[in-house]
């Protein structure tokens, strides 16, 4: 199991606290594979984007514009966390429905 996200994102380590045998893999440091990166963007489409970042804020509208892939390998600080990675399914955000399907209370 792998879970991308940034080590200072609260979501991301209370994620990481209920997977501790994740691997974790900082974004802002390593950045997330090319292949993983197009998997997510066909699986969850925009809402791989996170419009509510301090990043995406500091970004001019036609940066902004750009496709979203083209976004997120610039600033991958952009990609809304954590992204779970784990036989061959992915899983958005530290949602119930991630918990329940990742089998964690």
């Amino acid at each position: 199991m792998r879970l991308y996200g940034l080590k200072n994102c609260d979501t991301c380590r209370k994620a990481l606290k209920s997977l501790p045998n994740a691997e974790f893999v900082d974004v802002r440091g390593q950045g997330v594979p090319q292949n993983t990166l197009s998997e997510a963007y066909e699986t969850f489409g925009k809402a791989l984007l996170n419009t509510r970042s301090t990043t995406w804020r500091g970004l001019d509208e036609d940066t902004r514009n750009r496709p979203v892939l083209e976004l997120l390998i610039d600033h991958p600080t952009l990609m809304k966390r954590p992204l779970i990675e784990t036989n061959g399914q992915m899983y958005l955000g530290w949602t119930p429905e991630t918990r329940q399907a990742l089998g964690v209370a």
